[in-house]
């Protein structure tokens, strides 16, 4: 009876000490993990380390925004080819009331609305002159919607160029730093000046990527509606100008 009892206690201590062991370990393994885990990143600080470089391309990323908010009002379908304009026109030319349909036209603001002006105004002339017009017309308004974009490339383009720009002055100042200390084995002391100087290159891409993304949006809105405004006016000139329309047209 006592043997089993001395086996109990003996168990007993065991357990005890491999309990113990575990939450020495525990202590010792969180307390490395506190130690050994960085600051979290404060990136308005980061960013202001950036100096100059950072602040010129935060004026940068002023410029895409204000760009790209211009374009999402001004730069729509209804600005080029509304829908409600033909219902408006149809009938006007079938009754051909033509000061009518000039006057309204002229109040218009569209794309399309121009195009019909020049059209209606050039009725009794060939057709091939008025095609002619009437594209010409078309295609300079779209490439002058497409030019007021352009600054969002040249965002796109120098954002980046002047974000490494800033890194390579960082680097140079970093191991200027480092050299000048003499700590030439402190590896803290060069990364942080490499940290600060990537910093540029950074805030040079996060602006670059959407300006770039935001050009390209503009460019393939103009192509979609160049198609569209150009079947519209194909159509206006086959039904207004086919052979028959011509011959009962009043000269």
């Amino acid at each position: 009876m006592a043997v089993k009892k001395s086996k109990r206690d003996l168990l007993k201590v065991s357990v005890v000490k491999k309990a113990s062991s575990v939450c020495i370990f525990l202590l010792l393994a969180f307390n490395c993990q506190a130690q050994e885990t960085p600051p979290r990143l404060d990136l308005l600080q980061q960013a202001a380390s950036g100096g100059v470089t950072v602040l010129i391309i935060a004026i940068l990323s002023v410029i895409t925004v204000a760009v790209a908010l211009e374009r999402f009002v001004h730069f729509t379908r209804k600005a080029i080819i509304p829908n409600d304009l033909m219902p408006k026109v149809i009938p006007l030319w079938e009754q051909r009331d033509y000061q009518s349909l000039v006057t309204m036209l002229n109040e218009q603001k569209s794309t399309l609305a121009r195009v019909l002006f020049f059209v209606v105004q050039h009725r009794d002339s060939e057709r091939d002159i008025i095609s002619t017009g009437s594209g010409d017309i078309a295609s300079m308004e779209l490439r002058h919607h497409l030019q007021k974009t352009y600054p969002l490339a040249v965002v796109a383009t120098v954002a980046p160029i002047l974000g490494l720009l800033g890194t390579v002055f960082g680097m140079i100042e970093a191991f200027h730093v480092v050299a000048y200390s003499g700590e030439l084995g402190n590896p803290a002391l060069l990364a942080e000046g490499i940290s600060k100087a990537l910093t540029t290159t950074a805030a040079g891409l996060v602006v670059a990527l959407p300006s770039l993304g935001l050009h390209h949006y503009f460019k393939n809105r103009a192509v979609i509606y160049g198609l569209a405004l150009e079947k519209q006016v194909n159509d206006i000139m086959n039904d207004w100008f086919s052979v028959k329309s011509i011959q009962d047209s009043p000269s």
